[in-house]
């Protein structure tokens, strides 16, 4: 894929949406560090449905230690792997309370030794919360990348590199979100909704998908 067909599918994506962010409800970087290390195989609705019940009971570092583990798992244990979860998040609370005052690290080295905090995780704090042009390279932005021939790798480490060298630096900073979007909603999984993309023209994915029949 060329340089103008990326630069247009990004201005496009822009213009149908030109404030993304993410579907996770937060109010501060801490809480989004919270929804996002409980969001791993779990979806953004299961999560917020656990958070709103959660936050407003406890959502800094040190009230989450003062629930207490056995406090802290009925808020969570709708959510996949609750288990291993809360401990993640009990053990990223102590670390932030006795090496970061509480606050969350605006740091990559910091994040990622965080309990539960992998590449990604850190990738989505420091875009969303921080406003760093990082990209976090989940399943939909590696199926978007590779289906649409926008940034192909085999690994999400070669999706992520190349996305950051070809995405316009312009886009950078939304990019993120509008692929993560894009792969939610209109190129899904099993059947990419091509009859209703708006980047259709410029998708190199040759067995576009027709429109359903209408009974």
């Amino acid at each position: 894929m060329n340089a103008a067909k990326r630069h247009e599918i990004f201005r496009r994506l822009r213009e149908a949406n030109p404030h993304p962010t993410t579907e996770l409800e937060y109010t501060t970087p801490f809480e989004l560090l919270i929804a996002v290390l409980l969001s791993a195989q779990a979806t953004d609705v299961g999560v917020n449905k656990a958070t709103r019940k959660l936050y407003p009971v406890a959502n800094t570092p040190q009230a989450i230690l003062d629930l207490g583990l056995d406090g802290l798992v009925p808020y969570i244990q709708t959510i996949g792997l609750f288990n291993t979860k809360a401990k993640n998040v009990m053990a990223t609370c102590k670390i932030l309370v006795e090496q970061h005052g509480g606050e969350v690290p605006r740091d990559r080295e910091a994040l990622e030794a965080l309990p539960g905090v992998g590449r990604k995780t850190a990738n989505v704090v420091l875009n969303t919360a921080f406003g760093e042009p990082t990209i976090a390279v989940d399943t939909h932005i590696f199926r978007v990348a590779n289906r649409t021939n926008l940034a192909p790798g085999k690994t999400v480490d070669i999706v992520e590199q190349k996305l950051l060298k070809f995405v316009p630096k312009e886009f950078l900073q939304d990019a993120h979100h509008w692929l993560i979007l894009h792969g939610r909603y209109t190129c899904v999984a099993r059947k990419p909704q091509c009859w209703n993309c708006m980047i259709v023209d410029l998708c190199e994915y040759k067995p576009k998908t027709a429109a359903p029949a209408v009974v």
